[in-house]
């Protein structure tokens, strides 16, 4: 114990004590307690040459054992650094965090191949918790040395982010990199984008990003003479990479951002590939721009390449952009000219069944057509739902070539779920027919609009197109038999005059019908002679069931001599019961089986939902002056559109401010449409949407209004929206960062007290506080 204390006490040892303790300070609490009376204190150290070790069994022993170890380590941080490598390497992810830790709390960030090792081995894990950590690894890295950051381990964790539907992650990486000047190639982050837009907030986030990387290149800013460009060139947006972020921004129905995307093409230079097409029209469909939509038709029309699928598309657009403006003509001549196209077609199908008969029986070869079982062989397991490829068979694809081929099958994989969604037009063999909804819609808006001689104008026409079929399942009969079923008894009775005076055969199902439908609703005695007229000079045979109805009516309006009537002319025209049931059968397994339109039309008409046409042509005005930057004309317009009756809704609000953002320091005007949409929003049917809110908040924090940012943030998260805080913080430090930084002012209105608070929220609401 004496000989413990000596050396303790000993000047060359206070000195090696010493020496081995100017370590992190973390180290300085590592301390034995089994020698916690032994204080070293630092002294001169001449004098004291002799060297002295302690011995196994002294106190001085135990603090040797236990500190030696870990002071090594402290001065060698190295051997921290291969223990990272080697639990990754092992998949012992626990020890290889740990280690980690201890790294940074000793002598800060490892070296770059290590800490790109660390990141990568977590991301292959595919771990949400693992995930996580590698971005908070990332994230720290970026913020004390981000050169330790590696180009391709940032790659590969926001595309590992990105497949496992942590999107929000992966567009931040994303923004790192281009933060940190390592622009990720187009190919890259285009299947980074594209695994991100198969969830709503991914296809949300993925517009940004898209938007974001597009204004670096906007208005020719980057020269692509100079070398030193190239890198910043090889990010660019190409074609695709808009293809698949406007097909997702359809799918999830964030079409006003897409439009925004549409308009930032040209100014990038980026040409539409030929699918592009489509897209653009159903997004200009959605947004209610018939305009351009006529325009794209020329080139729809002329671009070679267009599946069959993607005319029916185009074409659904138009025929929805009709209706949507109450242009019933342009409707009916688009319905007319698909009938009549349809119909000679299938004249000469029969001819091409012939034609094609006699090659199946020759065994003609054609060497350019694939057989079935090719066709199977060819069609292999998709990349996307494959496993997560290794970091090191990533690093080998140079080119990322893998990674386009994986982007393109996940657009496919969108654009057949968006095809689903076409439901006015149909196609059989090449050529388009309108579909029962259509029919359904179209019908609907001429009844909505009292355009009872318009309708059986274009009933005559598409009879005489219509392909054959049977009188009681043709067209006409199922629209005035859903007229009847509706109670629209007066338009069943004039379009039922309308096809007699036309010579259009309904048969006598309908006559039934009607005749019941007055003698149920009473009342209509005058037109219930009227049509036993009509029905009696057109040779229609009522059925038992409907004389029994119309005995019953004349019984209970005390017309005797009417019932007797009816009654002599039923035995005489020796209708049976057993037909009647028959009858009966007949017309329930027709209208079960085969009067879709009716049902369709019914649901059509009961659903509610009545569109405002001139609000569209309004919509479009406002748009005009927006995009032309004329705020005082689009105010006018919007004034002029109230005065005339018709409700702004979310569309007109954001054309109005997605402009006043766009010019910058209009945010009292901003406020003064935000206090209108909250007043509308309880008063009317206007739903607050994702893509507006978010719009209004952007110019509410750009321009620091805290109050009313707050209101809006408190309205999306109620509705559970999604909120890009990483894009609100940047834009708080970019432009707000030395706001209310220092104390409090003694003296300051209630308003300014409240504006400070707002603003202290939001800082602590985006994670500065």
């Amino acid at each position: 114990m004496l000989r413990a204390g000596r050396i303790c006490s000993g000047s060359y040892a206070r000195h090696a004590v010493s020496s081995l303790m100017l370590g992190p300070r973390c180290l300085f609490s590592l301390e034995s307690p089994l020698c916690s009376d032994c204080k070293c204190r630092q002294t001169n150290q001449a004098g004291d040459n002799n060297t002295k070790f302690l011995r196994p069994h002294s106190h001085g022993a135990c603090f040797s054992t236990i500190t030696d170890t870990v002071l090594v380590q402290a001065r060698d941080p190295s051997q921290l650094a291969l223990e990272i490598e080697n639990a990754v390497d092992e998949r012992r992810l626990d020890d290889a965090w740990k280690a980690y830790e201890k790294h940074v709390h000793m002598d800060g960030l490892p070296r770059k191949s290590v800490l790109s090792k660390l990141i990568t081995g977590l991301a292959e894990s595919c771990d949400a918790h693992w995930l996580n950590q590698s971005y908070n690894v990332v994230s720290h890295a970026f913020e004390e040395k981000h050169e330790f950051l590696g180009k391709e381990p940032l790659i590969y964790l926001s595309l590992t982010l990105a497949r496992c539907a942590l999107p929000n992650l992966a567009i931040n990486v994303v923004r790192k990199l281009v933060k940190m000047e390592a622009y990720p190639p187009v190919a890259a982050w285009s299947a980074i984008v594209a695994h991100m837009c198969q969830t709503s907030t991914g296809a949300f986030l993925a517009a940004d990003l898209v938007m974001e990387l597009g204004y670096l290149f906007q208005n020719n800013r980057v020269d692509p003479r100079k070398k030193i460009n190239h890198p910043l060139l090889s990010m660019k947006p190409n074609s695709f990479t808009f293809n698949i972020v406007l097909t997702a921004s359809l799918m999830f129905g964030t079409t006003r951002k897409a439009e925004q995307l549409l308009e930032l093409m040209p100014r990038i230079g980026v040409k539409p590939e030929v699918n592009l097409l489509i897209v653009m029209a159903r997004i200009y469909e959605r947004n209610g721009r018939r305009d351009e939509i006529q325009k794209l038709k020329r080139h729809v029309d002329e671009a070679y390449g267009l599946s069959e699928s993607e005319f029916r598309q185009f074409y659904d657009c138009l025929l929805s952009c009709h209706l949507k403006f109450g242009d019933l003509d342009s409707a009916v001549d688009m319905v007319l000219d698909m009938l009549r196209k349809g119909k000679n077609a299938k004249r000469s199908l029969e001819a091409a069944k012939a034609v094609l008969e006699a090659v199946e029986n020759r065994k003609l070869y054609f060497p350019y057509g694939k057989t079935e079982a090719e066709n199977s062989c060819s069609s292999e397991r998709p990349i996307s739902n494959s496993q997560m490829p290794s970091y090191v068979s990533f690093f080998k694809d140079n080119g990322f070539a893998r990674l386009e081929l994986e982007a393109r099958e996940l657009l496919k994989v969108l654009s057949d779920k968006l095809q689903e969604q076409v439901g006015l037009v149909k196609s059989e063999h090449g050529i388009l027919h309108p579909t029962e909804t259509m029919y359904a819609k179209l019908v609907k808006a001429f009844l909505e609009a009292d355009k009872i001689s318009a309708l059986a104008s274009f009933l005559v026409k598409a009879s005489k197109e219509e392909c054959p079929v049977s009188v009681e399942r043709s067209f006409v009969v199922q629209v005035i038999n859903a007229c009847i079923s509706l109670g629209l008894l007066e338009q069943a009775h004039d379009l039922l005059d309308e096809m007699r005076f036309s010579g259009i055969r309904v048969g006598s199902s309908i006559y039934s019908s009607l005749l019941k439908a007055y003698c149920k609703e009473g009342q209509h005695e005058d037109d219930i002679t009227a049509l036993l007229k009509d029905a009696q000079q057109a040779g229609i045979q009522l059925d038992a069931s409907c004389y029994e109805d119309l005995i019953e009516s004349r019984v209970s309006h005390s017309n005797t001599p009417g019932a007797l009537h009816l009654f002599k002319e039923l035995k005489n025209s020796n209708v049976m019961k057993s037909g009647h049931k028959e009858f009966k059968t007949l017309v329930q397994g027709s209208d079960d089986n085969e009067a879709a339109l009716t049902t369709r039309l019914v649901e059509e008409v009961r659903s509610g939902n009545t569109v405002d046409h001139a609000v569209h042509d309004w919509n479009n005005v406002i748009h005009f002056f927006c995009k032309k930057r004329l705020m005082h004309d689009a105010h006018s317009a919007l004034n002029k559109m109230r005065a005339s009756g018709h409700v702004p809704n979310a569309q007109t609000f954001h054309s109005l401010i997605t402009a006043y953002a766009a010019i910058g320091g209009k945010y009292v005007e901003v406020t003064d449409l935000w206090g209108e949409m909250k007043v509308l929003a309880g008063s009317s049917s206007m739903k607050f949407d994702q893509e507006l809110l978010d719009s209004l908040l952007y110019c509410f924090v750009r321009g620091g209004f805290f109050l009313r940012a707050m209101e809006v943030i408190e309205m999306m998260e109620k509705s559970e929206m999604f909120i890009d805080k990483y894009k609100y913080k940047s834009l708080w430090l970019k432009y707000h960062r030395t706001l209310y930084k220092g104390k409090a002012p003694k003296v300051q209105t209630e308003a300014q007290l409240k504006r400070r608070e707002a603003a202290i929220h939001f800082k602590k609401w985006i994670g500065l506080t």
